[in-house]
């Protein structure tokens, strides 16, 4: 027990340090297993690039201390760029363009984000060859996974921002082709994780919790902090699992942080949140709680499985549903608030959005605010120095708090009466 307490304390210690990268590769790498030193350079092809060896603090140690904000929307956002194909989703832009992908991982840095994603979402084999998908012919899982590393570790370069490689649902399990199948389609990403040092693994949009059972499993063979996120609400995951035994079954597969992403709305992922979290409690287990929802309004798909997919204006007419970043400031208090310490998007949230959740927990997060915040005041404050009376008017939170947004759209809906299977 002393010899823990040293090593615990030797840790902390050096986790407050600049330190120089031991000679013994041996200690180097269980340095680097611990979470204490981590290779920070500056981004490829700049002038006297070097690479130093500097502390940076791992998922859990941040976790521990307070929020963390995630990134948002890659493949949304992309293809209204022109970059991502819709139908199949998949990321080949880190290819093929990779400098669009590397603009978004800048912007949601800049805009206050503690994670960024590598874009590796659909992205095994056997997503990648499904009939249709035209990635497959020209890039293997691998390939792909690795470029998505670098361009974002490229882009991190000395911040102080986590790097994610994440895994996502797979055809081999719909197909059911079994759990070795499975798992051996996670295992190229995996493997690709470790060779690029990613700082922490995440399985994500998964609907079944048994995918997300097998993924966990595989994901703790790495030593790396393991979070998994399912695509579901409050009627459970797509075999009628409910959410709070999903979540109990994530925390025993040994996921240090579970909670969900896409498909609904914030609204109803944190009334899900909250099933998960009283069942995890009722079972005394204690995961971190994460939460990244949709970017639209949806209410009326809550208690269908397949959420906004359900919508007739689904993928291509959302726009009249988008959260605004107010919104998102009332997110980002109700998710901290049920104790939610993971908080991020997915489809619809943009830059300004995940600037809205640094700004909304700043002060839980010790004043930290992204360089964007240095381009806006919150709550309309920078609109007092116009010139226009009528913006003047609005420089308050007591005027936003109170606007209820129109469509501007006469004769349209404000919900879908019915969805695309009724």
């Amino acid at each position: 027990m002393a010899s823990q307490g040293i090593l615990a304390y030797s840790v902390g210690f050096l986790r407050n340090l600049k330190v120089a990268a031991p000679a013994n590769p041996f200690l180097k790498s269980h340095l680097r297993s611990l979470g204490v030193l981590k290779v920070r350079g500056r981004p490829r092809g700049c002038r006297g690039a070097k690479r130093s060896w500097m502390v940076k603090k791992g998922l859990l140690e941040r976790l521990r201390e307070g929020p963390v904000v995630g990134d948002g929307s890659y493949v949304f956002n992309l293809e209204k760029r022109g970059y991502v194909m819709a139908g199949p989703w998949t990321p080949e832009v880190v290819v093929e363009h990779p400098d669009a992908v590397k603009q978004l991982h800048r912007e949601y840095i800049r805009a206050g984000a503690d994670v960024v994603q590598a874009f590796t979402f659909y992205s095994t084999d056997d997503k990648l060859n499904l009939p249709g998908h035209e990635a497959g012919a020209t890039i293997t899982c691998q390939e792909l996974n690795r470029q998505a590393c670098t361009i974002v570790k490229e882009v991190v370069g000395d911040a102080d921002v986590l790097v994610c490689g994440g895994l996502s649902p797979t055809p081999s399990y719909t197909e059911g082709r079994g759990k070795d199948a499975v798992q051996q389609e996670f295992r190229k990403q995996v493997e690709v994780f470790m060779e690029q040092d990613v700082d922490f693994v995440l399985a994500e949009f998964i609907g079944y919790i048994e995918e997300a059972e097998w993924a966990i499993e595989l994901l703790k063979t790495t030593a790396k902090p393991v979070a998994c996120t399912l695509r579901i609400g409050p009627i459970g995951d797509n075999s009628g699992v409910p959410p709070g035994e999903c979540a109990v079954r994530m925390a025993k597969a040994g996921a240090d942080v579970v909670g969900l992403n896409c498909k609904f709305d914030p609204n109803t992922c944190l009334k899900t949140v909250r099933m998960m979290k009283e069942a995890l409690e009722q079972e005394g287990l204690t995961p971190y709680l994460m939460v990244q929802p949709l970017g639209f309004h949806c209410p009326e798909v809550e208690m269908v499985h397949e959420g906004y997919g359900m919508l007739p204006e689904n993928p291509f007419a959302l726009e009249p549903r988008q959260l605004t970043r107010f919104d998102v400031h009332h997110f980002a208090r109700a998710a901290f608030d049920l104790g939610v310490r993971y908080i991020g998007g997915c489809c619809g949230f943009e830059p300004h959005h995940i600037r809205a959740i640094s700004e909304e927990l700043s002060a839980e997060r010790g004043g930290r605010l992204g360089e964007a915040s240095k381009k806006h005041v919150p709550w309309g404050g920078g609109l007092a120095s116009s010139v226009l009376g009528a913006n003047r008017a609005k420089a308050s939170r007591e005027h936003w708090e109170s606007v209820r947004p129109a469509s501007g759209r006469p004769g349209h809906p404000s919900l879908q009466t019915k969805l695309m299977d009724q």
